[in-house]
């Protein structure tokens, strides 16, 4: 079932979620659904309170042709080098993330901020826990779009967007369609 995305000016997307203490089918039922949004909706992730769900749920596709290089994306994932594809999509609750390297900017945009792009300073690599709905835990390291994609939607889990991580300038810059997206919703 398709949910609607919630948008910028909304206070669940500035709320702190709450852990997840038990997966049961309404879970279940709400990841799949977001995932199924996530996918009508051309992104790449989607975290619960994008679908005004204030707790720590996360899905995330990163599809094939999204990596850039030449050689295909691998990520360590218990102590395994795997291709990321071979993770995909990624359905995880209560991540815990260890973001670090060097920060490089990226252009960023999300679901919740409706045709607003801007570049974003991250670390280039991620060490993140993730335990998936079956109680399964992956350990993740990783980097290029997935160690982004992680920050990014991870983010939302703290009641952070990507047009808070903008440089001071930018924020300027986007004050006014910001202030419009609010008051839209």
């Amino acid at each position: 079932m398709l949910l609607p995305i919630t948008q910028y000016g909304s206070p669940v997307l500035r709320t702190k979620c709450a852990p997840v203490t038990e997966v049961d089918d309404a879970i279940r039922t709400l990841a799949d659904n977001m995932l199924e949004t996530m996918y009508a909706a051309n992104g790449i992730g989607l975290a619960a309170p994008q679908v005004d769900e204030n707790i720590q749920l996360v899905v995330i596709h990163i599809p094939d042709d999204e990596e850039e290089g030449e050689s295909e994306p691998m990520a360590m994932v218990n102590g395994e080098l795997v291709p990321v594809k071979s993770i995909m999509p990624l359905v995880f609750i209560n991540p815990v993330l260890e973001p670090y390297g060097k920060k490089e900017f990226f252009l960023e945009g999300c679901l919740s901020v409706h045709n607003i792009r801007a570049n974003v300073a991250r670390p280039t690599n991620v060490k993140a826990t993730l335990t998936q709905l079956d109680g399964s835990v992956l350990e993740i390291d990783c980097g290029g779009l997935l160690a982004r994609c992680l920050q990014h939607e991870c983010d939302h889990l703290d009641g952070f967007l990507f047009v808070d991580r903008v440089s001071s300038a930018a924020k300027i810059t986007l004050a006014k369609k910001l202030k419009r997206l609010a008051e839209q919703r």
